[in-house]
C-alpha cells in the first residue's frame, strides 16, 4: 500500500492530494456511504470480540439502525479493566500502538485508547492532509509541499495523543520536527531549544497551542531593541534572519515581529486558545493557525480548509453520532433517559450537539461520549463548494458555567472576554460561586508584574466584554426569556479578583514536584475546585463558596 510520502517523493502530487484531501470534494450523500460501509465492518469486528460483546451487552446487531437502537452509549469506565491494563486479547483489532490520554481513572491510572495498523495507516493519510491542507491556497494546491519543511512542535509527546499526531505528520510528509533531539528536556527547555534551532536552520511551520505562538512573538517584540549581534556572529544564517528582521522592522517603523524574522508556510493548532488567539497569530507570525478538532479517543475528527472558517469533518476514522442539546438536557435532568441521537445528515445549523464517536478500523470505543459540544455553523461550504456540515467547536460539557440572567458561558467567551478587556495577565480561571447570597461569574487573574489596575474597574472592563460577546455568539439565552421584565442588574453577576505574582508557576512547579504529567500541571480554565484555587493562593476577601452540580459530569479526557 503506498503511503503520502511514497506519492510525495515521486511527484504525483494531484494523487497526493486525491489521497489525503479527497474527502472535501465529497458529497453529504458519498460522505454517509463511507461511514456505514465503515461502520458495517466495525459491527462484525464488535461481534466477534470479547470486549465489543461486553460493551454491547448481548446485542448482536447487523445493521447500522439495529446498531444505533440497541447498543448504549458509554463511557471510559466502560472499558475497565480492558482499555487501562492494555489487555490486547478481548480488543476487535489487535493494537499497532497504545495513545495515553491526560484523564485518569479514578481506580485504575491512565487512559490508555488502542489503535489497530488499520487505523494508523488512515491516520498517517489524514495527518498529511492537515498539513496540506494549511499550505493550501486554493482547491488541489500543492505548491508548498515538499519534504524536510522545519516545523516547531511545542505539545505533548507520544504516547500524548499531541506527540502521535506529530509523528503522524512526519511519517505522512517528512516534515522535521524542531528541537531534532527532545530527550530528558522539559517543555519549556523543547520549546527554547527549538525556537534557537529555528534561527539557525529555518522555520517553515508550526504545530501546537496558538497561545505559545503568541507568547514567544510578544517576548520577540518586546525585545527586539536588545538584539545582541556580536552573539550571532559564529552563526552566519542565525545572524543574517536577525539582520533582515531588523531591517524588515525599521521600514515598518516598529519594533521586530517573529514574521520578521521567518516566513511561516502554515500552523497548525487546537483547542480554545486557537480561536482567541487567531488573530494575533496573524499579526505577529503573518500566518493564521489552521484549527483542527482532534482527541485521544479518536484521532482527528475534523479540520479547517484554505478558508480558515468552518471546520469539515473525516470520514474514515470514527463513526459519528450528535446529541442535540434539548435530548442532553432531558438526559441532565433525568439520568435515566437515554437520549436520542442524529447523524451528520440530520443536523441543523446553528444548533449545538454532544458529539459521539465508535471508532472504525477495529478500534475499541463503541457510541462515546467524550464530553464535547460542537457546533453546526452550516450545512455547507457555499463559497469553497464543500457539501459537508461545517462545525465549530463549542465547549466541554463540564466546562459550560451556566448563570440565570447572565447566561451559559464557554470557556472560549471568558477567555475572549479577558483578552478584549486589555488586562496584561499571566493566566486565569473562571467559576461561578455564592458570594453575599448572590450567584456571580468570579474571575480569577494574574496580572503581569507592574500591571497597574484596581479589581473594580477590571470587573466593569470584563462584564462589558461579555456583554459585547453576547451580541456575536448570543449565549445569554435569558434575555431572549425574561427581557426587561425581570430588569435584571447582570453587571453585580461579574467579579474579578487578582491572584497574587507566580501563583500559576508556582502551581505548575508543585504539580511538577508531584510528579504530574503535561496535561495535568496547568491549572483549568473553568470551574477550578477550591485546592486549586487554595494552590493558586486566591485571598477569600468575602465568603465565598463554589456552585457545585448535582450533575456527575462525563468525565474529562
Amino acid at each position: 500500500m503506498e503511503n503520502p510520502i511514497d506519492l510525495l517523493r515521486n511527484g504525483r502530487k494531484e494523487e497526493l492530494w486525491q489521497m489525503c484531501c479527497g474527502h472535501i470534494d465529497l458529497s453529504l450523500e458519498q460522505f454517509m456511504t463511507i461511514q456505514n460501509r465503515l461502520m458495517l465492518e466495525q459491527i462484525d469486528l464488535l461481534n466477534n470480540s470479547e470486549l465489543g460483546r461486553k460493551i454491547m451487552h448481548g446485542a448482536f446487531p447487523q445493521t447500522v439502525d439495529e446498531f444505533r437502537a440497541q447498543v448504549p452509549l458509554t463511557t471510559y469506565a466502560d472499558y475497565c479493566p480492558e482499555l487501562p491494563e492494555r489487555m490486547e486479547d478481548t480488543l476487535p483489532a489487535k493494537p499497532a500502538m497504545w495513545v495515553r490520554s491526560s484523564g485518569y481513572t479514578q481506580k485504575r491510572g491512565a487512559k490508555w485508547i488502542p489503535l489497530s495498523a488499520d487505523f494508523v495507516d488512515e491516520s498517517i493519510k489524514v495527518c498529511g492532509g492537515l498539513v496540506i491542507l494549511a499550505l493550501a491556497d486554493h482547491r488541489g494546491d500543492v505548491s508548498q509541499v515538499r519534504e524536510h519543511l522545519k516545523a516547531l512542535f511545542t505539545m505533548g509527546l507520544a504516547p500524548y495523543a499531541t506527540g502521535v499526531i506529530g509523528e503522524f505528520v512526519h511519517r505522512a510528509i517528512g516534515v522535521d520536527f524542531l528541537p531534532a533531539d527532545t530527550a530528558e528536556m522539559t517543555f519549556q527547555e523543547r520549546v527554547e531549544a527549538g525556537f534557537k534551532e529555528a534561527l539557525h536552520d529555518g522555520l517553515d511551520g508550526f504545530g501546537g497551542l496558538a497561545s505559545i505562538l503568541v507568547a514567544v512573538g510578544e517576548q520577540i517584540r518586546d525585545k527586539s531593541g536588545q538584539v545582541n549581534i556580536v552573539s550571532l556572529l559564529s552563526h552566519p544564517q542565525a545572524l543574517w534572519r536577525v539582520t533582515r528582521g531588523i531591517i524588515r522592522s525599521k521600514l515598518a517603523q516598529r519594533p521586530m515581529l517573529p514574521r520578521d524574522i521567518w516566513k511561516v508556510k502554515a500552523i497548525l493548532g487546537g483547542g480554545t486558545d486557537n480561536a482567541v488567539f487567531k488573530q494575533k497569530v496573524g499579526e505577529l507570525w503573518g500566518r493564521t493557525p489552521l484549527e483542527i478538532y482532534a482527541g485521544t479517543e479518536g484521532g482527528i475528527y475534523a479540520s479547517q480548509t484554505w478558508d480558515y472558517e468552518g471546520m469539515t469533518f473525516v470520514p474514515g476514522l470514527n463513526f459519528f453520532e450528535f446529541i442535540p442539546e434539548r435530548e442532553g438536557l432531558k438526559w441532565q435532568l433525568d439520568r435515566s433517559y437515554v437520549p436520542k441521537t442524529v447523524l451528520l445528515d440530520e443536523v441543523k445549523p446553528d444548533e449545538n450537539y454532544e458529539i459521539i464517536i465508535t471508532n472504525l478500523h477495529g478500534g475499541a470505543l463503541v457510541r462515546y461520549r467524550m464530553g464535547d459540544v460542537i457546533k453546526i455553523t452550516s450545512l455547507r461550504n457555499d463559497r469553497l463548494n464543500i457539501d459537508i456540515p461545517q462545525m465549530v467547536f463549542y465547549s466541554r460539557v463540564s466546562d459550560l458555567i451556566d448563570i440565570a440572567g447572565l447566561g451559559r458561558l464557554t470557556e472560549r467567551i471568558v477567555w475572549q472576554a479577558v483578552e478584549n478587556a486589555g488586562i496584561d495577565y499571566i493566566d486565569w480561571t473562571a467559576r461561578k460561586e455564592i458570594i453575599d447570597d448572590s450567584v456571580v461569574l468570579h474571575v480569577y487573574i494574574e496580572p503581569r508584574e507592574g500591571y497597574i489596575a484596581s479589581e473594580r474597574a477590571m470587573t466593569a472592563t470584563v462584564y462589558e466584554q461579555l456583554e459585547k460577546l453576547d451580541d456575536v455568539y448570543h449565549y445569554n439565552m435569558y434575555n431572549e426569556i425574561y427581557g426587561d421584565v425581570e430588569n435584571i442588574d447582570r453587571s453585580r453577576m461579574v467579579k474579578v479578583s487578582f491572584l497574587p505574582q507566580g501563583a500559576f508557576s508556582s502551581y505548575i512547579s508543585q504539580r511538577q514536584a508531584e510528579g504530574a504529567d503535561l496535561g495535568h500541571l496547568k491549572p483549568p480554565h473553568i470551574n477550578p475546585s477550591d485546592e486549586v484555587l487554595a494552590l493558586l493562593g486566591a485571598v477569600r476577601k468575602v465568603e465565598v463558596k463554589a456552585v457545585v452540580s448535582e450533575e456527575e459530569h462525563i468525565p474529562a479526557r
